[in-house]
C-alpha cells in the first residue's frame, strides 16, 4: 500500500465535526476504530500482528525474533489535534515496508511496526504511558489506579475493551528482541522551514515533566463575599499561570499551564478548588529544576497569601535523553552526511526506549511549527520524502 492511501484510509478515525480536530483517547470507541485501521493495514501488507500486554500494537515483517529493527509512533492524541502528531510514523513505517517490497527487499531481521498507546497521556495523565509499562519505568499497579476525568480507571477501560489489566509491565522478551527502535515524526517546530531540505535527525529530547497542583479554597457567593474574607483558589492558581511564564523566559525553557479545572465552575460563586498542570521543559536537567523550583515557590507563597491550601505533586518526568550516536551516525551516512541534526522539546516512546535499546528519530518538516492542533501539517511532498528516508534507513538496519 502506498502512503497516500494508506493516510487518506485513517484521516476520518476520530476527527471531530465541529473542530476538526481529533479525540483518539485510550482505550475509546475512536482508539479503537485507529486500532481496527492499524489491523488492516497490516493484514494488507502481509504482516502478522499482535499486541504485548500493555496494548501496544505490533505488526511484523517476518517472524517476530531476536534482532529485529522497529519503527512507528502513536495514533492517540491530545484533545483536538492534529492529523499528523503520531500518526505519520505509524503510516510512514506501512508505507515505507510497501515501498521496499516493490523494490524486491527482503530482509535479513525481523521488521516491526509500532503504535504505542496512550503517548499523549490526554485520557490518563501519563505522556508515553504504553512505553513506560513496557520499559519498567511506569508501575504497573499504579498504572491500574491512574483515572480519567469522569474517574474511569485504565484497568476498567481495559476491561471495557475487553484487554486483560493484569497483563500490565514490562515485557523483557520483546525488549530483547528489538536491536533498533527508529521513530518517523513530524517536526514540532520550524527549524527545517528555513532549510533545503524535508527530513532531519533528531540529536535528542530536553528534559521535560508534567506537575499537577492542587489550590483548594472555600467555596463562597460572587455577589456577597467581601475580597477580604475570600479564600479564592483562582488567585493563587493565577499568580502560578505568570510565575511560568516569567521563570522560563528568564533560564531559556518553556513552562506551560494549559489545563485547568475549577470546581464546583458555577459563573457565579468562588471556587472551591482549583486543578492545574505544568508542563515544564528546558535544555538540561539542572536548568529544569530550578525552573519547577521557582514556580512552586511562587505558588506556595501565593497560596499562603490568599489563605489558600497546595499539594503539589510530580506526574511524569522524562530525563535528558540523547538518542544512541553510533545509530544516530548511521542514519546520517545513509540520508546524507548534510541531513540536519537537531534537538527537540518535545517527548517520545522514542525517549523513552531509549534507556533500554539503541533508538533514534527522523523529522518530517513542518512549514508553520504548528502542533497539537488542527493546523498542524507537512506538505504531501516532504511526507513522501521522509517514506523514502524511512525506507532507505529500514533498509540498511534490516538488511
Amino acid at each position: 500500500m502506498e502512503f497516500d492511501e494508506l493516510w487518506e484510509s485513517l484521516l476520518p478515525v476520530g476527527r471531530d465535526p465541529g473542530t476538526g480536530g481529533y479525540r483518539r483517547y485510550a482505550w475509546t470507541e475512536a482508539e479503537a476504530g485507529c486500532r481496527a485501521w492499524f489491523a488492516r493495514s497490516a493484514s494488507a501488507l502481509g504482516l502478522g500482528t499482535d499486541y504485548d500486554g500493555n496494548g501496544n500494537l505490533w505488526a511484523w515483517w517476518g517472524r517476530p525474533g531476536p534482532g529485529a529493527i522497529a519503527t512507528g509512533s502513536h495514533l492517540d492524541s491530545v484533545p483536538d489535534g492534529g492529523a499528523f502528531d503520531g500518526p505519520l510514523g505509524v503510516v510512514s513505517a506501512f508505507a515505507a515496508i510497501g515501498e521496499l517490497r516493490r523494490q524486491g527487499f527482503r530482509p535479513t531481521r525481523p521488521v516491526a511496526v509500532a503504535a504505542f498507546t496512550e503517548e499523549e497521556g490526554a485520557r490518563f495523565g501519563v505522556a508515553c504511558l504504553g512505553s513506560r509499562l513496557l520499559t519498567g519505568a511506569v508501575d504497573p499497579d499504579a498504572a491500574r489506579g491512574l483515572t480519567d476525568a469522569d474517574g474511569v480507571s485504565l484497568a476498567e477501560a481495559m476491561r471495557e475493551a475487553e484487554r486483560d489489566p493484569a497483563q500490565l509491565g514490562p515485557d523483557e522478551e520483546l525488549l530483547a528482541s528489538l536491536d533498533a527502535y527508529v521513530e518517523l515524526h513530524i517536526e514540532q517546530g520550524r527549524a527545517l522551514a528555513g532549510l533545503d531540505t524535508a527530513v532531519g535527525i533528531a540529536e535528542g529530547i530536553w528534559p521535560h515533566g508534567r506537575w499537577r497542583l492542587e489550590f483548594t479554597g472555600r467555596p463562597d457567593h460572587a455577589g456577597t463575599t467581601r475580597l477580604a474574607d475570600r479564600h479564592d483558589p483562582m488567585l493563587p492558581y493565577a499568580a502560578t499561570v505568570l510565575a511560568a511564564r516569567e521563570a522560563a523566559a528568564g533560564h531559556g525553557a518553556l513552562a506551560t499551564v494549559s489545563k485547568v479545572v475549577a470546581e464546583p465552575g458555577g459563573a457565579n460563586g468562588i471556587s472551591s478548588a482549583v486543578r492545574a498542570w505544568l508542563d515544564a521543559r528546558a535544555p538540561d536537567q539542572a536548568t529544569l529544576d530550578l525552573v519547577v523550583d521557582e514556580v512552586s515557590a511562587a505558588a506556595q507563597a501565593a497560596a499562603r497569601e490568599h489563605g489558600v491550601g497546595l499539594e503539589a505533586r510530580r506526574e511524569s518526568v522524562t530525563p535528558l535523553v540523547a538518542f544512541d550516536p553510533g545509530l544516530r551516525d548511521r542514519l546520517s551516512a545513509v540520508l546524507g552526511a548534510g541531513t540536519p541534526v537537531l534537538p527537540t522539546g518535545a517527548g517520545h516512546d522514542a525517549g523513552v526506549l531509549a534507556a533500554r535499546l539503541p533508538t533514534a528519530m527522523l523529522f518530517v518538516r513542518n512549514p508553520t511549527g504548528v502542533s497539537h492542533s488542527p493546523a498542524e501539517y507537512a506538505e504531501p511532498a516532504d511526507c513522501q520524502a521522509g517514506v523514502a528516508a524511512l525506507a532507505a534507513v529500514l533498509a540498511d538496519l534490516a538488511g
